[in-house]
This record gives structure tokens, C-alpha cells and sequence, in this order.
């Protein structure tokens, strides 16, 4: 039995959650309060981890082979032990602040006993030992990115694919011994990521020292979440994954934009996909006062956070949409910041519909803090700017074509060793058939070069050339997409208009057709009044 075959197993008890009358929005929330503990218990060997995570009365053997209602309550007082450290009578069971903060306020709305029974057998029939041939924190995994590609709001929107966190994470080649966050860390998924690197680079900690294993555990990584129920997610992620933390855990409630993210250490290491859109009621979630560019715009202000708490000479690898790119005002100024503190060298143009959220564009960026000679630099830092074009005439991804590494492989070969970005590079890589790529007729970025490289998905492009020719915009393309409109040849938009209203009244008659067919003419004749009175026609 595969990963991926128990993944499906596991979403399919939420057809039993479902009977109960919970919510598709709480499956995995209640999925994953019963499916940790029974991963502990599976999990015989947590490896680095100090502590063993669940206190005795609160494990696997004090569910399963009971029923009935027993069985109920006792879980309702699992859970309760769990989030408060004591049982219904007010005795200390736990003191571990991790797994108060795992099971925070935690309460199951299962209300049948039978229904609770049902699924502890369900897990109980599992494969779990081949489901520990490739680990339980990335079964785990698998169940959160099932979630992510059932769910179509929230979370899932945004939720970043599996082969881009490995790509970013090879490309700035975390090590041991270096402090990684990540302020807008969802699920963990790039901690998870930086860790099983460095764990594959040092034989699964094996080389490291007791003292630079504990140190792994307990304090390399750091990530903040805002919402609760989400940091609940990356706790149980990283325990399973065994990565510890401090007495918070390896993610921490709170907002990367106000007091929590301004007290976070320097970091060596910063890998985020930052939530996209506008501060909701302006910018009443963003109360950094040491941010020197003040913005309602979410990006724009992780942005700044995640260049200044970079160490001197520490990297960075950020997803951020589009309007980051070429946002005028504040937008302009945060870039031209970040190119004078860092050396911002390159830029990867994503293609759409990667992300859950269809028709949502965005980039890549990877920039060091400091100059690539002197880490101290804090001005004009960025020499050249080296951007990989993956975006124009690459295929419409989602679940008929998914986005893999394949696709990623040849930028990260143009990418270089160096994970500071400053490997000998050349301009020249046609992947994807970009040689058969048609050409805007103008464009400034082929303006005087050499005609093969018009076609090339690898270019560079010089600080001054962006300051001149782009006015610090970063939004930098020069093939054009066969799916791109020219807006110079559209019609007139009285034209387009017409177009419209007769492809909406010709789909008001198939729908008033379908309906009368169906038997709903009173509707049907209804809605023929009001259309009458809306337009005033008989």
C-alpha cells in the first residue's frame, strides 16, 4: 500500500464525519486530533525529539477496543487532558506546553459513538508499516495537500506545491548549524523541507554532534502563523517530522506583521509564500513600526520584513504575486529598498494555475542580504538581475496536468551551485520549446541584443538598464504568449459590448427552454416579468 493510497483512505473517513453532521471545512480539523495520536503510537522511534510527545492516559491503547458511549467520553477527556494538562478533576496529567498548544481548545463535535468506533477501526486496519518506509510526517503531509486540492477557499487558495518548496530549498542549500524561518508559515512546509534537506546532507543527523543534533530539534527552525486551527496543522507536522522547537514549538501564533514578527532573530535562512491580497480594514493587521515603507499591502510588507530580519550575507527565497513586481508608488520604493540592502540576483516568473487559486500570477524571488562582495552593503547591492521566463507558453497545470519537477529542473540547473546566486552564469536556455516562442513586435528587453537570446527563457538584466527602461518595475518579459491578447487590434468596445449582450440572451433562452422542459414555467414566466421590467421590452 502506497502514501498515496493510505492519503485517500484516511479523506475517505471524512464520508463518516460527513454522517455526523460536520462541516467539509472541520474534516481535517477533527481527521487529524485522533490521526496524531494514533501516529504517535506508530511511531515508535521519534528520533531527535527530547520528549516523548503524549502523556500516559492520553494514548492509542486508552481508545482503541472500546465503544459505545464510554468510548465517547473517553475521548472527550483525551482531548481535554491534552489541551488543558489535567484531567476532568483538576489533576496535573502533562505539563508540555507543546502539546497544550497542539490540542489548544480542542473538542470533537462527533456526537455517535458508532461514528468514533468506525474510524479508530479504520486507522487500526491501516498499513502502517509501509506507511513508515517513507516516513509519517509525509503521510501527514499528504493528507494536508489532499485537503488543499479538495478545498476551494481558505487555505487551500495558496497552498504551495511540493516541487517548488524543494526547488527553493535546493537552491539555497540550508546547512547545519543556520537559523531558518518562515514568517507566514501555513502548515510548515518549507521548514519541513529545509529539514529533511539538511537531513539528507548529513546522513539523517548522524554526522552532526549531540550538541548540533539538539540544536536541529530544538531551535534552526521558526515559522508564525496567524490562524490557530492552521498552526495546529504544523505543529502535529513538524513533531512528526521530529522537529521540536522551544517551549512554543517549531511555529508560533501570531503576526509576522506586528510585535511577533518584529521580535524574531535574525535569521540565516528565510523561505516563505506570504498570504496574498490587502490588509483587511486597511492596515489595521500591519502595527510594525520599524517598517520604513508603510503599506495595506501584505506583500509588500512581508517583503520588507523578510529582507531586514535577513542576517548580513543570509539568503532568501519568496513566492509573491505579480503586482509586487510592478506596484508604483510604495511598491516602487520597497523594490529599490530591497535592491540596495540585497543583492536581489534572481527572479523565477511562475507559470499560472500552479496554485489552487486559478488565474493567480506569480514569481520567485532569491536575493542575498548584502552585496555579492561585501555582506555589510546596504546600497546599490543588486548588480544584475537574472530573470527565467516559465510562465509564457507552458501548459494550463492542475489536475489533469500537474506541475512537477521536471518542470523546475532547468531553472535550477541555470541557477548554479552557489546557493547565494552568484555561480558563472550565461544568458541561453531554451526549454519548453521557447525557440519556437513568437516575439512582441516592440519590446525594450530585445531591443540591441543578440536575436537568439530573444527566444531564451534565461536572461539578465542590469541595475541601470531596470532603472532606466523600467522605472525600477520589475515585471520583465520579452516572449509573448500564443494565448496573449493584443489589445492594439481588439475591437471597439461597442463592439465587444454587442458580442456580450448576444451571448447572454441567446443563454437566456437555453436556460428559459431548459427550465419550461423541466417543468418550472411559473418560475420561468417569473423571471420573463422582471426581465421585462428590468429592460422594458415585451
Amino acid at each position: 500500500m502506497t502514501n498515496n493510497d493510505i492519503v485517500q483512505k484516511l479523506w475517505n473517513l471524512c464520508d463518516v464525519l460527513r454522517d455526523d453532521g460536520i462541516n467539509y471545512s472541520d474534516y481535517v480539523t477533527e481527521l487529524v486530533l485522533l490521526l496524531f495520536i494514533k501516529m504517535v503510537h506508530e511511531n515508535k522511534d521519534f528520533g531527535t525529539l527530547v520528549r516523548h510527545p503524549l502523556p500516559e492516559g492520553c494514548r492509542w491503547t486508552d481508545l482503541n477496543g472500546k465503544s459505545g458511549i464510554n468510548l465517547l467520553n473517553d475521548y472527550k477527556r483525551i482531548l481535554l487532558s491534552l489541551s488543558t494538562g489535567k484531567d476532568g478533576e483538576g489533576t496535573m496529567v502533562h505539563d508540555d506546553p507543546l502539546i497544550s498548544a497542539i490540542y489548544a481548545d480542542a473538542q470533537t463535535r462527533l456526537r455517535e459513538p458508532r461514528h468514533l468506533e468506525q474510524m479508530i477501526k479504520t486507522l487500526d486496519q491501516i498499513d502502517w508499516f509501509s506507511a513508515q518506509k517513507d516516513g509519517l510526517g509525509d503521510l501527514y503531509e499528504g493528507l494536508l495537500e489532499k485537503n488543499a486540492n479538495e478545498t476551494k477557499s481558505g487555505a487551500g487558495q495558496y497552498f504551495t506545491p511540493r516541487a517548488l518548496i524543494n526547488t527553493m530549498v535546493r537552491c539555497l542549500k540550508p546547512h547545519p548549524g543556520e537559523r531558518i524561518q518562515d514568517p507566514a508559515a501555513g502548515t510548515a512546509g518549507f521548514l519541513i523541507a529545509a529539514h529533511e534537506y539538511i537531513k539528507n546532507q548529513t546522513d539523517e543527523l548522524y554526522d552532526l554532534t549531540a550538541e548540533q543534533k539538539a540544536f536541529q530539534s530544538t531551535r534552526a527552525y521558526t515559522g508564525i502563523e496567524l490562524v490557530p486551527g492552521t498552526r495546529r496543522l504544523a505543529l502535529m507536522n513538524c513533531l512528526l517530522h521530529g522537529m521540536e522547537g522551544d517551549e512554543e514549538g517549531v511555529v508560533h501564533l501570531g503576526n509576522a506583521l506586528g510585535q511577533t514578527g518584529a521580535g524574531l532573530a535574525k535569521a540565516d535562512v528565510i523561505l516563505a509564500n506570504p498570504p496574498f491580497g490587502t490588509s483587511k480594514g486597511g492596515d489595521a493587521s500591519i502595527t510594525r513600526d520599524d517598517l520604513t515603507h508603510k503599506t495595506s499591502n501584505k506583500q509588500l510588507a512581508f517583503l520588507q520584513h523578510i529582507y531586514r530580519n535577513l542576517k548580513p550575507g543570509g539568503r532568501a527565497a519568496v513566492v509573491l504575486p505579480d503586482n509586487v513586481l510592478f506596484e508604483t508608488g510604495v511598491g516602487t520604493e520597497v523594490r529599490r529598498d530591497l535592491m540596495n540592502k540585497c543583492n536581489l540576483h534572481t527572479i523565477l516568473r511562475l507559470p499560472t494555475g500552479i496554485f489552487y487559486a486559478q488565474g493567480v500570477k506569480t514569481n520567485v524571488l532569491f536575493f542575498t542580504k548584502g552585496s555579492a562582495t561585501d555582506k555589510y552593503q546596504e546600497e546599490n547591492s543588486t548588480e544584475d538581475v537574472w530573470v527565467y521566463d516559465l510562465r509564457t507558453n507552458m501548459p494550463s497545470f492542475g489536475k489533469r496536468t500537474p506541475f512537477g519537477d521536471q518542470h523546475l529542473k532547468p531553472f535550477e540547473v541555470v541557477y548554479g551551485e552557489s546557493p547565494k546566486g552568484d555561480s558563472a552564469r550565461k544568458e541561453g536556455e531554451y526549454s519548453f520549446h521557447s525557440k519556437d516562442i513568437e516575439l512582441p513586435e516592440h519590446s525594450e528587453e530585445n531591443e540591441g541584443i543578440d536575436p537568439r537570446l530573444t527566444h531564451s527563457r534565461w536572461r539578465s538584466f542590469s541595475r541601470q538598464w531596470i532603472a532606466e527602461h523600467k522605472g525600477d518595475s520589475l515585471d520583465i518579459s520579452w516572449l509573448k504568449d500564443s494565448d496573449s491578447v493584443d489589445a492594439a487590434n481588439l475591437p471597439e468596445p461597442s463592439v465587444l459590448a454587442g458580442e456580450a449582450m448576444r451571448e447572454l440572451v441567446l443563454a437566456l433562452g437555453e436556460l428559459d427552454a431548459l427550465m419550461r422542459e423541466l417543468g418550472a414555467d411559473e418560475e420561468a414566466d417569473s423571471l420573463h416579468v422582471q426581465a421585462e421590467h428590468k429592460f422594458g421590452v415585451n
